[in-house]
């Protein structure tokens, strides 16, 4: 992904800029959809199994809630970069592209996590996704700051960098963790409850000099 020797500037090219925004909320969209698609019930239940049929599908459903709020909270990290973004270029589009291509293969790792949880298999393919999505935008956003295609203070940049390196250690930590049990290895994603406050990742971050 070469960059281009002069980059688009926004306000001048603004038909092309809605169009990477808008291409990239359609795939938040149906990435986002599809995952309700993996909660079935079979067909032809008695009154007294639906209940029963609905429980026995827990882990589908846990997968669902946790995907869904984690595809949320990607697509707003995405949608307040691109509000920073003054201009574009190929090499932006090309992240942007990769960024989106390990978006929308969260349904499917979803679908992996529900049907087999607390597997080593399901744990690996489901947080090498989530880590690839978080470090993935992270280089997005520090190529495009470093490039001047996008501006952002300094206080900005660093809380960022530590929350991006914070999410996908959580994840890439609850492999190693999954080698051992895999049926504990979720719940090491309970810290992530910890960067939503923001509170660890603000302190953290203004230790970086």
């Amino acid at each position: 992904m070469a960059r281009e020797r002069t980059a688009k500037k926004r306000e001048e090219h603004e038909v092309e800029f809605s169009r990477i925004v808008a291409f990239s909320d359609g795939v938040f969209s149906i990435a986002i959809t599809l995952l309700v698609l993996d909660l079935k019930l079979p067909r032809d239940l008695a009154n007294d199994e639906i209940w029963h049929a609905l429980g026995a599908q827990h882990e589908q459903f846990l997968a669902y809630a946790i995907s869904f709020a984690v595809i949320a909270r990607f697509w707003f990290v995405h949608h307040s970069f691109f509000s920073e973004v003054k201009a574009f270029d190929s090499r932006l589009i090309g992240l942007n592209m990769l960024y989106l291509a390990f978006i929308v293969l969260i349904p499917f790792s979803s679908q992996v996590l529900g049907e087999y949880g607390g597997t080593l298999p399901a744990v690996v393919v489901y947080s090498a996704n989530l880590s690839a999505v978080v470090l993935v935008g992270q280089w997005m956003a520090w190529d495009a700051r470093h490039s001047g295609l996008a501006k952002a203070d300094l206080q900005t940049k660093r809380e960022s960098f530590v929350r991006s390196m914070f999410i996908a250690g959580v994840f890439l930590g609850s492999i190693v963790i999954a080698v051992f049990d895999a049926g504990i290895a979720p719940y090491i994603w309970l810290l992530l409850f910890f960067e939503g406050r923001g509170h660890v990742i603000e302190r953290l971050s203004r230790r970086i000099s």
